[in-house]
């Protein structure tokens, strides 16, 4: 039998606190409860929109009409907030409306630094849209030096993407966060081109992550979704507020499906990265590339591969990566329209493996000279690398860049239907 003795309680040692599960089993269970009713390991899409009450503004569970929130919402918020170490997530009808509602929570008036190489919707929203409710926004190539000099009085607000889209530029999260933390000033992160599985920006500071859901989250190429991830209660108040108000929302079926496709993220994440870290090497060594034209974190010839090193996962690079090829545009054109099992396509962060040309296609809207100014040049082919054996994807990159460089026609019988 045990000791008699009474515990001392002032030297019983606190209980420990609960353990944290890997990724990989966050993934597949975060937001993921059994029902209770019939014990289904996987939920029901609650596709109802309005939920009974019984009484006035009584409803029988925590429901009342799927706008304002929805269970598989619901549960899908609460996986996104774990996989990005957050209190609270919140999901949205896209990551553009995403990145509007995070605007739109600005007092009039407001003013924004953001990185210049942001996605093009990004771009035509800060430079088009916010002006609206009087909003306006700097544009910088260089935050990390030139945040101090940028911020003003009325400065709300501070927009990275790291990486770039669409030259993987990197940006050190938490240099950023330090000077900015001084002012009193967010930091938003948009994560869409890692994922959560290899960069989490609240561990090095972020106020709010933001991602298009329908890449590296969703992850196959069927559901246009987005989030955005964050610790504070007055962002949970403020955020949630426009979600319900202006209503842009992901459908029940939309936010199942998406949850589907978190439970496997941290497989096809890994895998895009080491498929993009062969190709990219390989484009690296080709005489068909622009010597030095070739963007991605995970070489060690990328200017920031140090900043890789201290905020991604393991140092991954991701399966993001792009390159300018000899020949200029038409040669450009002529390697999209010639691969075999890359698709001519925007979008990215999906389980096939897609190519396009951003001046043409997802940066059209920027003006040329502000394009080439942060490197987005006529010859530069955007690469989103998919799930697919590497080898075959090798063999396709170097058939396209040998007929694309040498001048061959689209036409002649080679190429596909993409």
């Amino acid at each position: 039998m045990g000791s008699s003795q009474p515990v001392d309680p002032v030297h019983t040692p606190p209980p420990a606190p609960p353990a944290r599960d890997h990724f990989g089993t966050l993934a597949v269970h975060a937001g993921a409860p059994h029902d209770a009713v019939t014990g289904a390991v996987i939920e029901p899409i609650s596709l109802s929109t309005t939920f009974q009450q019984t009484g006035l503004g009584k409803p029988v569970g925590e429901y009342e009409y799927s706008r304002s929130s929805n269970p598989n919402r619901d549960n899908f918020e609460k996986a996104i907030a774990s996989l990005e170490h957050a209190k609270y997530a919140l999901a949205f009808s896209s990551g553009s409306a995403t990145t509007a509602i995070v605007l739109q929570s600005l007092a009039q008036g407001s003013h924004v630094v953001s990185v210049s190489d942001v996605y093009g919707g990004t771009h035509r929203y800060f430079t088009q849209v916010a002006h609206a409710h009087n909003v306006k926004v700097t544009f910088t190539s260089a935050i990390e030096d030139d945040i101090s000099d940028l911020i003003r009085p009325e400065t709300k607000l501070i927009w990275i993407e790291s990486p770039s889209n669409p030259t993987l530029k990197l940006v050190d999260i938490r240099r950023v966060v330090t000077q900015a933390h001084e002012h009193g000033i967010l930091v938003v992160v948009d994560n869409t081109f890692l994922s959560p599985y290899i960069q989490n920006p609240i561990n090095h500071g972020a106020d709010i992550v933001v991602h298009s859901v329908t890449k590296y989250i969703n992850g196959h190429s069927d559901v246009v979704m987005g989030a955005a991830a964050f610790n504070r209660d007055d962002l949970r108040k403020k955020l949630a507020f426009l979600q319900n108000a202006i209503g842009a929302v992901p459908s029940a079926f939309d936010c199942w499906l998406a949850h589907r496709g978190v439970k496997t993220l941290h497989l096809r994440a890994e895998r895009a990265s080491t498929n993009a870290q062969a190709i990219a090497e390989h484009l690296e060594q080709s005489e068909y590339v622009v010597k030095g034209g070739v963007n991605y974190p995970g070489l060690d010839s990328h200017p920031h591969r140090a900043v890789a090193i201290k905020q991604h996962l393991n140092g991954l690079g991701g399966g993001m990566l792009s390159f300018r090829i000899q020949g200029g545009h038409a040669a450009a054109e002529r390697f999209c329209q010639t691969t075999r099992i890359f698709t001519l396509a925007e979008s990215l962060g999906g389980i096939e493996s897609l190519v396009e040309v951003p001046s043409a296609m997802t940066h059209a809207g920027i003006p040329q000279d502000q394009r080439e100014s942060i490197g987005v040049y006529d010859d530069l082919i955007r690469v989103s690398c998919g799930i697919e054996d590497v080898r075959d994807l090798l063999v396709d990159v170097q058939n396209a860049l040998e007929i694309a460089v040498v001048g061959s026609k689209v036409g002649n019988g080679v190429g596909n239907s993409h």
